[in-house]
């Protein structure tokens, strides 16, 4: 998924133009105008007077927000109307901190606007507000509109209409049916005061003070309290952002939750869209994290006979990083992982890292996790890599990150056959009537286009209790540039698949290669795939029966890798070939991290033990 650090300001900016605030107190009632919060909102998701001024328009003040760079505050009219499709409250972008204060009676001029967090590009849906304002405070210390609850009988099931092909898939010009699509629902109560009640965290708190909760407590729950992402039309609706509108300080920390704990009591404050996540709950007031003591999973120690294979995403790790990411990366190898023979790694950067000096050796990232493996009471792994050309892998500019294979030396043996280099495809032999690399470890097909800017598949051969088993470690293109599930474009581009699809292709033709000089091969794929187990990725993976993705063979509920957005989802997988899938195999994901607060790294393991 793409890293939101570099992106954190740009969501939270709001104002197309900076503006200055004019606030005056009155001690009577002002003469409300005809114009009405409703009005400005519209039914649609763009407001009739966007562009255009208007004037003394009346409400209650439900929310201020006096930090970062959106600031401003949201009011609220007393006096709806009968419309439900017309939301009752609106957002005033001030530029500087408001005056204004909960509770206080306003009248606002000046002009509407519709801004688009993350801009018009990133297909997110816009903002109804007000800018350039004029405001008058009539009275102070009124009581709030009554905040909507947002509930199971309130959310839809159905996520969003489909988009108008007239307006490139648009659902902007439609008028909201917040009564049968949730993504309306939401959207009719841009700006207002809402309220959830008691609710399950279904994504841990994050490092930029936020959350998610779900209000409907039945809708695809995995087994250990998150809510599962199970196909393209299946985006649960009961999903819900909580940031606070109390800027988050040592005194006024942001609650830490995991998932599975439950916020319990009322949350309740304006409903407002982020660029990430969409709608967002912006607590004025906030319930209570109840722990409910969820625990880092531990897998099955293999047996004498079982070989097990692992693969794990350990998030831009090179030597720069504090030794406690090291330690805590080798004891989630050696104690939840219990010592895998083969483990694939994913993103180990060069030797330092993010520098971009033209470094493309990792030996040094290596050797430190693997000591410190050691350290944790693990084996004494070997490995073995291809380093890539400098800054042609994509990733964090100057880390080239790559894949990296460790093995237990006691327990495998690895099958060298030198000479592939970054840009050396290694091929399929026959020897003695069996498949054979000529490059181990080699590359698949680097100089394709499949992979420009992007990991190339690292292919190994090994030797467990006399059978080969051939490895292939994997870190597909990122869901970078793909539009969101809120998108105003329904449903959503995901552009990004195309080169996932691309590098699918490649990837089944090699293993194909390798079946079609023995058929009974032992072939595992494994990685960071960056796509769903029901994804078009993971069809093009399996074509022909090559391959087939061994997480399927779990329960629904614990079919994730990865929680984003309230959805735990698949994003790292492991396929196997024919002959393993016929056999006697376990799979795990090994959730250590994806639903934590506190994480090593943003996924979890996953782990395949079977018989050769």
């Amino acid at each position: 998924m793409p890293s939101r650090t570099s992106y954190r300001l740009a969501a939270l900016t709001v104002a197309a133009v900076c503006t200055t605030v004019t606030t005056v107190v009155l001690t009577s009632t002002a003469q409300a105008d005809e114009i009405r919060i409703h009005d400005i909102q519209g039914t649609t998701r763009i407001s009739p007077f966007a562009g255009k001024p208007v004037a003394d328009v009346p409400g209650i003040v439900t929310g201020v927000r006096t930090y970062g760079s959106s600031k401003g505050f949201w009011f609220q009219d007393p006096n709806p109307d009968r419309d439900p499709a017309t939301s009752e409250g609106i957002f005033v972008f001030t530029s500087t901190a408001p005056t204004v204060a909960v509770g206080d009676s306003v009248t606002v001029s000046g002009t509407v606007s519709e801004f688009t967090p993350g801009g018009a590009a990133s297909g997110n849906q816009s903002v109804t507000q007000i800018g350039k304002p004029v405001v008058t405070v009539v009275s102070s210390g009124n009581p709030l509109p009554k905040a909507v609850t947002i509930d199971a009988r309130s959310v839809p099931d159905r996520y969003a209409p489909e988009g108008d092909p007239a307006a490139q898939g648009s659902v902007n010009g439609l008028t909201l049916n917040p009564k049968k699509y949730a993504l309306d629902y939401y959207e009719s109560l841009e700006g207002m005061n809402v309220r959830v009640g008691t609710s399950r965290v279904v994504t841990a708190t994050d490092p930029y003070a936020e959350l998610w909760v779900t209000v409907k407590p039945d809708e695809n729950d995995a087994r250990r309290g998150g809510t599962v992402y199970g196909s393209y039309t299946s985006q649960n609706t009961g999903r819900l952002q909580i940031q606070s509108l109390v800027p988050t300080t040592a005194e006024h920390p942001f609650p830490t939750a995991n998932v599975g704990d439950v916020l319990k009591g009322d949350t309740e404050g304006p409903l407002d869209f982020s660029q990430f996540g969409g709608y967002t709950l912006t607590a004025r007031t906030m319930g209570t994290v109840v722990d409910k003591g969820l625990a880092r999973e531990t897998t099955k120690k293999q047996k004498s006979g079982e070989l097990a294979v692992a693969t794990y995403n350990v998030e831009n790790l090179d030597p720069t990083d504090p030794q406690e990411k090291f330690d805590k990366l080798a004891r989630a190898v050696v104690t939840h992982l219990q010592s895998p023979d083969i483990v694939a790694l994913e993103e180990i950067q060069d030797n330092n890292g993010a520098k971009d000096d033209g470094t493309v050796a990792a030996d040094v990232t290596v050797q430190k996790f693997l000591d410190a493996i050691v350290a944790q009471g693990g084996p004494k792994y070997a490995w073995r890599s291809v380093d890539p050309v400098n800054d042609q892998d994509g990733g964090e500019p100057g880390g080239n990150i790559r894949q990296v294979f460790l093995y237990n030396p006691d327990r495998v043996s690895f099958t060298d056959r030198p000479g592939g280099g970054a840009t050396d495809a290694t091929g399929v032999t026959s020897a003695h009537g069996k498949a054979a690399l000529t490059y181990s470890p080699g590359r698949v097909n680097p100089t394709s286009d499949a992979w420009k800017n992007s990991r190339k598949p690292l292919a190994g051969e090994f030797v467990f209790q006399g059978r080969t088993v051939f490895v292939i470690a994997n870190h597909f293109a990122s869901k970078g540039g793909d539009q969101a599930l809120t998108s105003h474009i329904q449903p959503p581009n995901r552009i990004s698949e195309v080169q996932r699809h691309l590098q699918a292709k490649e990837l089944n033709t090699f293993v194909k290669d390798i079946l079609k000089v023995q058929r009974d091969a032992d072939v595992i794929a494994l990685g960071d795939i960056n796509d769903f187990e029901f994804s078009g990725t993971a069809s093009l993976l399996e074509d022909g029966g090559a391959l087939w993705s061994a997480i399927k063979s779990l329960p629904k509920s614990e079919r994730y890798t990865y929680d984003y957005q309230g959805n735990s989802q698949v994003l790292d997988q492991i396929l196997v070939s024919p002959s393993i899938r016929k056999g006697a195999y376990a799979y795990d994901s090994v959730h250590i991290n994806a639903e934590f607060a506190a994480q090593d790294s943003d996924h979890d393991p996953q782990v395949l033990r079977f018989r050769p």
